[in-house]
C-alpha cells in the first residue's frame, strides 16, 4: 500500500470519477481527525499563538500549490481549518485525501 502522503494529485476535469463511498471510508481510515460532511472532509489544526497558525496556512498553501489542488483554508485565532472538495465533480476525489494526508503530515513536522 502506497501512503497517501506520498501520492501526487493528478489534474481532475469534469470526467473525474467521485469516489465511491466504499473508498471514501478506506481514506478516512489512513486519515487523523478529518470529519466527512457531504461531498466534503475537514479538519482543525489548534495552535498555541496565531502566528504559529498563520505560517502553517502559508505552507499548506505552498502545498497545495504544487499539488495543483487547492483548498478552503480558514484562518482563526490558534486555530487553522480546513476544507477538502474537488470542487469541478462537486464531489471528493483522490486528490482530497492526498492532500489532506500531506497537510496532516506537515502539521506533525511543525508541531514539533
Amino acid at each position: 500500500m502506497v501512503f497517501l502522503s506520498r501520492k501526487k494529485c493528478i489534474p481532475c476535469d469534469y470526467r473525474t470519477i467521485p469516489l465511491p463511498m466504499d473508498k471514501i471510508n478506506q481514506y478516512l481510515k489512513q486519515l487523523d481527525g478529518w470529519i466527512l460532511s457531504n461531498n466534503i472532509i475537514e479538519k482543525e489544526y489548534l495552535f498555541s499563538d496565531y502566528v504559529t497558525g498563520l505560517n502553517f496556512a502559508y505552507d499548506l498553501g505552498k502545498i497545495a500549490e504544487a499539488e495543483g489542488h487547492h483548498p478552503e483554508i480558514i484562518i482563526s485565532w490558534k486555530k487553522i481549518r480546513v476544507i477538502l472538495t474537488t470542487y469541478i465533480i462537486n464531489a471528493l476525489s483522490e486528490n482530497d485525501f492526498v492532500l489532506a494526508s500531506k497537510f496532516d503530515e506537515n502539521y506533525l513536522n511543525t508541531s514539533k
